[in-house]
């Protein structure tokens, strides 16, 4: 019987943003209270996939962990590493991606979007990073595997992936099931068609965690709505204000119905800046802890070490039985 066990992991991309928060980090802060075994990584590997100055990288790595900390994602109760410090991932990698075919990968929405910013060309990691993942997952027996609606044709990649294995190599590893977040995906404030995005060209369109009070009015009064004052939720018709209430929604921890309650008889214009105050204050603690964290560069370091040679400890053992299976010793 498989280990019920939890991985998931958030690329440095330097302090998240509104989306990050509410789409991934606040579950994984749940979801260490329900299981008992749960693995969380700072994805360095794949971020390379995009092209990073290796002095930017460094300094994403500790905010994106000053963040994930600050949000209350506990290392006493989950494991939270980074993924290069354990090498056991590119090399389950490598055996995974002689298992799977390239015209699969060329399929993946990621690849044809992703490749467009590469001049159309895009490498080899951009096209395979799909099976890091499958390894990442892998690597551990994970058994269960948060993500995103975007990430859930990856997640059925490394389910593949898992059988594939199993096939040929007789049953080894539990196919991963998925646990979508229940939280609508959050929207750019400036194209309520496009998900928010920290690469995003437009500064107003994104609402960072650690974004000052001022900022956050800022940018909920340029959010892009439309002509009508009246705050419904038609996400259709009216993606703009429908994605403010998605926001307020999530931040408050209430339905779609008791913000839309409470939202009667305001127009837009005051809406936008009753969503913006629910963001001030679900944030504030939290920008208060990043600050406090990133002040203390050698305690992040320690906290990322720690939790790799545990997480070593937990992969070591399940790796050198594939390297059995597949006939390296």
């Amino acid at each position: 019987m498989a280990v019920d066990r939890i991985f998931s992991g958030i690329q440095p991309t330097g302090t998240p943003h509104l989306g990050n928060y509410l789409g991934a980090i606040q579950n994984w802060v749940n979801l260490q209270e329900e299981c008992g075994s749960v693995l969380y990584s700072i994805m360095d590997m794949h971020s390379l996939t995009m092209p990073r100055e290796p002095a930017l990288l460094r300094q994403n790595i500790l905010d994106t962990t000053a963040a994930v900390l600050a949000c209350g994602v506990d290392p006493k109760k989950c494991l939270l590493f980074r993924q290069s410090l354990v090498p056991e991932h590119a090399e389950l990698a490598w055996i995974l991606g002689c298992l799977t075919n390239v015209p699969r990968l060329l399929r993946l929405p990621q690849w044809k979007m992703k490749r467009t910013s590469q001049n159309n060309e895009g490498t080899v990691g951009l096209l395979t990073y799909p099976v890091l993942q499958a390894a990442d997952i892998l690597l551990y027996k994970s058994t269960r595997v948060p993500v995103g609606e975007d990430q859930v044709l990856h997640l059925e990649l490394a389910q593949d992936i898992a059988q594939q294995f199993n096939k040929k190599y007789g049953e080894f590893f539990p196919v991963p099931k998925a646990i979508l977040s229940t939280t609508k995906k959050i929207k750019s404030l400036r194209d309520p068609t496009a998900k928010m995005s920290k690469s995003d060209p437009q500064k107003l369109a994104t609402v960072n965690i650690a974004d000052s009070p001022d900022e956050i009015v800022l940018k909920f009064r340029k959010a892009v709505t439309d002509f009508t004052s009246e705050v419904t939720y038609d996400p259709d018709g009216r993606p703009g204000v429908s994605n403010l209430v998605s926001i307020h929604a999530a931040v408050a921890g209430l339905s779609i119905k008791e913000v839309l309650h409470q939202a009667a008889g305001l127009d837009t214009a005051r809406y936008k800046m009753v969503v913006a105050e629910s963001v001030i204050q679900k944030f504030a603690p939290i920008r208060n802890e990043i600050k406090k964290l990133q002040e203390d560069t050698s305690h992040l370091i320690k906290v990322l070490e720690d939790g790799a040679e545990k997480a070593k400890e937990l992969a070591a053992p399940i790796y050198q039985e594939i390297r059995r299976l597949v006939g390296f010793q």
